[in-house]
């Protein structure tokens, strides 16, 4: 049994907290906020026995062993990077960081704590992507790899309304790459490594976040398009395009159906093996790499790849962590 602290009492952790239901190991100790009350609401609600508001006390505790953190993007680095330090696990929300070169500074506060480091990148651990990229050989030479990922924000009828939420910050590391694109940028990754270069583009909301962006990915005989959107709706499924036939599959960011559709008019259902609670397969990895935090490291490779190519989209496209002029009255 590893006892966790969460830092985070949004709808993420919330929907982590039940999939850890279907994991014996799991043992949920302490809820941290910045907020004591709603740290005690929240631990109330979820059968935690300690609450705490000070980091320093978190990273002291003898009682917490690992930490699972969803707080805002922008904090994801700092805190976790105190934590490793003091020997805390942790399991970390996507995106892990808002650089590379900031979780290359993870990893080494993980090296000097002695502790594991894992971006809850649910993707990178669903059994789907597994059988997904296992019958990418059947369909001989891939020839483009399609990926879109478009979710209307729930919050952005109010900023239409002249609200402006935090999620729509920048300065929050938020935006349509940080929040939705990652995860497409991160599958492109899992299913055929770094591509060659990449040419990206995107839209602004004015004195706000990126709302949208494409990426069109070269790989050596194959492209890959990646679509992202948090102002828009998709209906489309993901596409891996072969000479032999398409495997089609969705929705994002856990495939959960997907269908080969053969050139000679054949079709054939894979089964992709997704549970109902998707999120209990990044923590049972995390479990099982508790004793052995190098089994972590093909992962770490993954993200550190994934956020040196957002990185580029970021610089191509003008994404900045500032805030724009609407936001810079304290």
């Amino acid at each position: 049994m590893t006892t966790f602290a969460v830092i985070g009492t949004n709808f993420i952790t919330e929907r982590f907290l039940t999939a850890a239901k279907e994991c014996p190991a799991f043992q949920l100790g302490t809820v941290y906020s910045r907020s004591l009350e709603r740290a005690r609401t929240f631990a109330d609600r979820w059968g935690a026995s300690d609450v705490c508001d000070s980091l320093d006390a978190l990273c002291s505790s003898p009682s917490v062993e690992a930490v699972y953190v969803a707080s805002p993007n922008v904090l994801h680095a700092p805190q976790a990077i105190q934590l490793l330090r003091a020997g805390k696990h942790v399991l970390c929300e996507k995106p892990v960081a808002p650089s590379a070169a900031a979780l290359e500074k993870m990893i080494l506060a993980a090296k000097e704590g002695g502790a594991l480091l894992l971006e809850a990148m649910r993707p990178a651990f669903a059994p789907s992507v597994r059988v997904i990229r296992e019958n990418m050989e059947r369909l001989g030479p891939i020839r483009r790899i399609v990926i879109p990922y478009c979710q209307y924000s729930s919050r952005y009828d109010k900023f239409k309304a002249g609200i402006r939420e935090n999620a729509f910050d920048p300065a929050l590391c938020n935006g349509a790459l940080m929040d939705i694109g990652v995860y497409c940028v991160n599958l492109m990754i899992l299913l055929a490594g770094r591509p060659k270069s990449v040419l990206a583009s995107g839209y602004f909301l004015e004195d706000s976040i990126d709302a949208y962006g494409s990426v069109i990915a070269d790989y050596d005989g194959m492209s890959a398009q990646l679509m992202y959107s948090k102002i828009n709706n998709n209906v489309s499924q993901c596409e891996i395009e072969g000479e032999k036939g398409s495997l089609v599959f969705g929705p994002m960011p856990v495939p959960r159906t997907a269908k080969i559709h053969w050139n000679n008019g054949e079709e054939e259902i894979l089964d992709l093996g997704v549970g109902q609670h998707d999120m209990r397969y990044e923590l049972e990895c995390f479990l099982a790499f508790l004793n052995d935090p190098s089994q972590a490291l093909p992962y770490q490779h993954n993200s550190h790849l994934a956020l040196q190519v957002m990185d580029e989209i970021r610089h191509q496209v003008g994404i900045s962590f500032e805030r724009r002029k609407e936001h810079t009255k304290p």
